[in-house]
């Protein structure tokens, strides 16, 4: 496969700023056909990824790597579980790691369920090397955004947790909209106590402005804006 250079430097340029924000991008390539293996592995390295291969999802499983920042590239039909198999699996355990199919087994209904389970791409051999190369550009992205929000999540669900209950319900009546008094109202507490627990929520949880606040709740999973809620 030989590798388009407009593209593999712009690639590369992806990788570089992907490093330093989440670490080297991986590409987790998995085919039974050594030769297919070598050549995606040639190809994903000269654009700048490193590139690990296994030639079945059992080896890949077993190897623990799953967790590093990059996607995968999978077969459909190999020994053992498939492609498919290995994307429901993963699933199942909530992890979200960006996937793309490269089969020369597909059919419509094959590559539907794979889009529909939440694959980048479906792509059928052979293929066009800029195909597979936007496709890893694209994954790779994928996955850098869900890791930076992710760690965003994490940042405001510990800072969620040092709020006392009273300033949790006042931070929910303010992203709601609601006023001081409407709140002092509804709490059944004065004005300045509202003022006061709204100021020391807003200062533990490191915001400045009412409109970055509303921003942040509503990026945040509802199981995380409920905790602590009674």
């Amino acid at each position: 496969m030989r590798v388009d250079q407009p593209l593999q430097r712009r690639l590369t340029q992806s990788s570089s700023q992907t490093s330093q924000d989440a670490g080297q991008p991986t590409v987790i390539i998995v085919d039974d056909d050594s030769a297919v293996r070598e050549a995606l592995s040639d190809l994903v390295q000269s654009a700048g990824f490193n590139a690990i291969c296994f030639a079945s999802t059992g080896e890949l499983i077993g190897a623990d790597i799953l967790e590093a920042p990059g996607c995968l590239i999978l077969d459909v039909r190999m020994p053992g579980a498939s492609g498919l198999d290995l994307q429901r699996r993963l699933a199942q355990k909530g992890d979200v790691k960006p996937i793309i199919f490269l089969t020369g087994h597909g059919d419509i209904p094959m590559s539907v369920q794979a889009m529909k389970a939440g694959a980048v791409d479906f792509l059928t051999k052979p293929v066009r090397d800029q195909d597979l190369l936007d496709a890893i550009t694209a994954a790779i992205a994928l996955d850098t955004e869900r890791r930076a929000r992710g760690v965003v999540i994490e940042r405001y669900t510990e800072r969620l947790k040092v709020l006392t209950q009273r300033e949790r319900e006042v931070l929910q009546q303010v992203v709601r909209g609601r006023q001081n008094k409407q709140i002092a109202f509804d709490l059944g507490i004065s004005d300045v106590t509202v003022k006061l627990h709204r100021s020391n929520a807003m200062r533990k949880m490191e915001v400045s402005s009412v409109g970055e606040l509303v921003r942040i709740w509503e990026a945040l999973p509802a199981p995380v804006r409920d905790i602590g809620k009674e």
